[in-house]
């Protein structure tokens, strides 16, 4: 069975050290262990891009080629702000498939496709679709069921990552008719960090779309500031609504934009550099990640759901 990378191997070259002969420096969150690896080493599963939900269960594939090959000219012309089609299908392209192809997207997507269970359960609950329980369960209804905890709703993580493999042309399309802040990081004593998932989140209102915070090398990252409008478009891969605008990070922002990809890490961070600070800056962030959060509200005979993911400490 192959071997997939969920994070593509040409990302992670561009983090790796020149210093110890193109190795990644890796601190693992869980356990602070540190170490040193090839990029081809990390961030891969086996048989981790097939799916048993697809007709064609490698189809992802056939979307890949338009990213990893074009990624580094991609990166550069961000760098010399001469963006074009090519360029912003290869960067959407390659946040859109760690979006819903790594373990991270997997977990947090099962998040959410749990709660749509849940609240649906409970409307037909309500409609008397459902009997009590029997008596080794109390003869409970099904609603008091899930809220005690009793029973719970499984999702098979593939699922998730199915949906999302087939909705991966609307994602390119949304990142890519909203507005791109291109970050560029001058002190090149402080490097942009990655991780094995480069797609940190900037969160605010309910009603305000979630960023996407991507390091692409050690010197440049994109802010993705979604169009809440583009949801609703048609797909246009033309990016005829795509806004620019470069911006030069003070040093207090590379190390704000660096918390956020440590926050928003699964597991494993990866640094070009090896400086005293890091470990620390890392241990004092490493408990938290990305959970799907869902608030249901009443309406009429059933709920209005709302869905949006945060950066939460982790459950004990």
């Amino acid at each position: 069975m192959p071997l997939d990378h969920y994070v593509s191997q040409v990302h992670l070259r561009n983090f790796a050290s020149p210093r110890i002969n193109g190795l990644l420096r890796v601190i693992r969150k869980s356990d602070l262990a540190r170490f040193n690896t090839l990029p081809r080493n990390v961030c891969r599963i086996e048989n981790n891009s097939s799916n048993k939900y697809l007709r064609d269960s490698r189809a992802i594939e056939e979307f890949l080629p338009e990213v990893e090959p074009h990624y580094n000219a991609s990166v550069d012309k961000l760098r010399s702000n001469n963006i074009d089609q090519r360029c912003v299908v290869a960067i959407a392209g390659f946040a859109a498939y760690v979006s819903t192809c790594s373990p991270a997207a997997m977990r947090i997507r099962s998040g959410l496709f749990r709660s749509s269970v849940e609240t649906t359960s409970f409307i037909l609950d309500r409609q008397g679709v459902f009997g009590k329980a029997p008596p080794a369960l109390g003869g409970k209804s099904l609603t008091e069921l899930l809220t005690d905890g009793e029973v719970r709703v499984d999702i098979d993580p593939k699922y998730p990552q199915a949906m999302g493999i087939t909705s991966i042309i609307k994602f390119v399309s949304r990142w890519g008719n909203s507005r791109w802040q291109i970050l560029l990081n001058e002190h090149v004593d402080d490097p942009f960090f990655t991780s094995d998932f480069p797609v940190a989140i900037e969160t605010f209102g309910l009603n305000v779309a979630t960023n996407r915070i991507l390091p692409l090398a050690p010197d440049v990252a994109v802010r993705i500031i979604p169009d809440i409008e583009q949801a609703r478009a048609k797909d246009d891969l033309s990016f005829s609504k795509l806004r620019v605008l470069h911006r030069r990070l003070s040093r207090a922002e590379v190390h704000a934009l660096n918390r956020l990809v440590v926050r928003c890490a699964e597991d494993l961070v990866f640094h070009r550099d090896d400086q005293a600070w890091i470990e620390p800056f890392v241990e004092k962030n490493r408990e938290y990640r990305i959970e799907s959060e869902s608030q249901r509200i009443p309406h009429g005979s059933g709920f209005l759901q709302i869905e949006t993911e945060r950066i939460k400490l982790k459950k004990k």
